[in-house]
């Protein structure tokens, strides 16, 4: 399954680097797209064009609420972070999770980076979450079982089974989504990854995979799959972008 996108990374090391200019245009242009749709998977009204102008102008929105203007503004100080631990090279831990979530969940200062203390019923899910006492040790050994258990396991597979349990634990009142989908991509990206975007339009087929994953037994293959097609996508795109920036390049010291 990830032999495609194997291949397709290596290609795209062998490319000469963009500018930091060139880097910076494409790095925008994914923060707004995915904190775009990270939040309208979790019912945020902004559109597409209105998050950009939060995001790049600081603009207020008119008729829409405060909420969905500081979700906006707490996803992307969440990426921006995410993007330090990536330079840093951190391991998942707790400290590292609960603090990404307390900068997603910036509109609820009372229960950032504090795990539930009551329990929660996921509407639609075939699960219900753990009782809120064991949400502690469930965080543990997850970490645990990440850091162990799961490193023989190629990236996506690791990375897209953690979601699943992530997720399952459902460790806070609000914000889950938006933490875990981070945390996705810091993973990949340490790995030389690139970020993924889980789009809106895809949300039934995303929702789908948790509900696989627990009739299943713990099946993680639907997400895998899933997550693997958008990093393919990903990887295609920038050696794209990039195969056009080289070729410019050839073209213009041929022309000198």
């Amino acid at each position: 399954m990830f032999g495609k996108i194997e291949e397709l990374k290596s290609k795209l090391n062998e490319y000469r680097p963009l500018t930091s200019e060139e880097v910076r245009r494409l790095r925008e242009e994914f923060l707004i797209n995915f904190t775009y749709n990270s939040n309208a998977i979790e019912g945020n009204t902004l559109t597409l064009q209105e998050t950009a102008l939060i995001l790049k102008e600081g603009i207020t929105i008119d008729e829409k609420p405060l909420k969905d203007h500081l979700e906006a503004v707490g996803h992307k100080d969440a990426f921006y972070y995410v993007e330090e631990l990536v330079r840093d090279k951190m391991d998942i831990s707790e400290k590292v999770i609960k603090d990404i979530h307390t900068l997603v969940l910036m509109d609820k200062p009372q229960n950032r980076g504090i795990y539930r203390r009551i329990p929660v019923t996921i509407l639609g899910a075939v699960h219900e979450p753990p009782q809120p006492y064991l949400v502690p040790v469930l965080m543990e050994q997850l970490i645990n079982e990440y850091n162990n258990e799961m490193k023989d396991l190629h990236t996506i597979e690791k990375v897209a089974l953690f979601h699943l349990k992530f997720e399952r634990i459902h460790p806070f009142i609000d914000g889950n989504g938006r933490t875990g989908r981070l945390l996705l991509n810091l993973e990949l990206m340490k790995e030389g990854y690139p970020p993924i975007n889980i789009k809106f339009k895809d949300r039934r087929r995303y929702y789908d995979c948790f509900s696989d994953y627990h009739l299943k037994n713990g099946d993680s293959s639907m997400l895998v799959s899933m997550v693997a097609k958008y990093v393919e996508e990903e990887l295609e795109k920038y050696i794209s972008v990039l195969e056009i920036a080289n070729n410019y390049d050839n073209e213009w010291e041929l022309e000198k």
